[in-house]
């Protein structure tokens, strides 16, 4: 299990470094499939399917589906933002239009569930992207994987190393008993300081108007706490539906929800810290 984990963790890093370093089509192309597949592994966990529809899509996942294709034509297309919102919002009346001429094949619930999984994986990971076209984009978007899963990997280390010497203080016991405050804390300085280490090494010395040492580090350091919020919404969602993992499409890491988890929540937060800071 941990080599089969470790292989695919790797080859996780090297389709995300060769796509974000060519930009473009390769990069939207990938995202549009993450984003689908995030989508479909949330509706499937929030249940949205009719009783008599078994496991095939129905209107909801194909209205989103479509949607999310629309979006990212529009985002690989350079739409302004103003029209990626009227895409979102053209996908929510969407929704409306199956919930109201279906009816009452769905219920209010498995409306939300459809339109909340929309904005949660593609939208959100669209934030990659608009990162990456930034006046600074090139270096900063690599902070959003260095925030979210530098602070994971940073929080499980001091929390196994050094959590029982300080007490071992739960965060969320009820809904993640194995993370403590020590290992979030440790998350969190450690994403900043891998942020710093980053600045220092690659892009200090290059073409970059300002310091970014320490801006870098703000950054890590804030997208680092907040990655942790969007770890602990996946598994509260996992919980409430009674499921261990969203798929099976990363060997050894689960579904694209369970892998992506964090990095949903921290790129746009990157993406606007960098709008306020750069």
């Amino acid at each position: 299990m941990f080599k089969t984990r470790l292989l695919s963790g790797i080859g996780l890093v090297l389709v995300s470094l060769g796509t974000i370093l060519y930009g473009g089509l390769a990069l939207a192309g990938i995202l549009l499939l993450i984003s689908c597949l995030g989508f479909l592994e949330l509706t499937k966990a929030c249940n949205i399917h009719g009783e008599d529809e078994g496991k095939r899509k129905n209107s909801l996942e194909i209205a989103g589906l479509l949607a999310i294709i629309a979006y990212y034509a529009g985002l690989y297309g350079g739409l302004d933002n103003v029209y990626l919102v009227m895409i979102v919002v053209l996908a929510f009346i969407a929704t409306l239009f199956v919930y109201v001429f279906s009816y009452p094949k769905y219920h209010s619930d498995q409306v939300m569930s459809a339109f909340f999984s929309y904005l949660y994986a593609p939208v959100m990971l669209s934030f990659i992207y608009l990162t990456r076209y930034l006046e600074q984009g090139f270096y900063v978007v690599w902070l959003i994987f260095i925030a979210s899963w530098g602070c994971d990997t940073c929080a499980y280390c001091v929390g196994m190393l050094w959590g029982k010497m300080f007490g071992n203080h739960k965060m969320a016991p009820k809904l993640s008993p194995k993370k403590s405050i020590e290992g979030a804390v440790g998350g969190v300085i450690g994403a900043a300081l891998l942020g710093m280490l980053y600045a220092e090494i690659l892009v200090q010395n290059q073409a970059v108007s300002q310091n970014v040492i320490w801006i870098f580090a703000l950054l890590c350091a804030i997208g680092g706490l907040i990655s942790m919020v969007g770890d602990l919404a996946a598994s509260a969602i996992k919980r409430n539906h009674d499921i261990k993992d969203y798929g099976h499409c990363i060997p050894g890491h689960g579904g694209i929800m369970d892998r992506f988890d964090s990095v949903i929540i921290t790129a746009p937060i990157i993406y606007f810290l960098t709008v306020c800071f750069m």
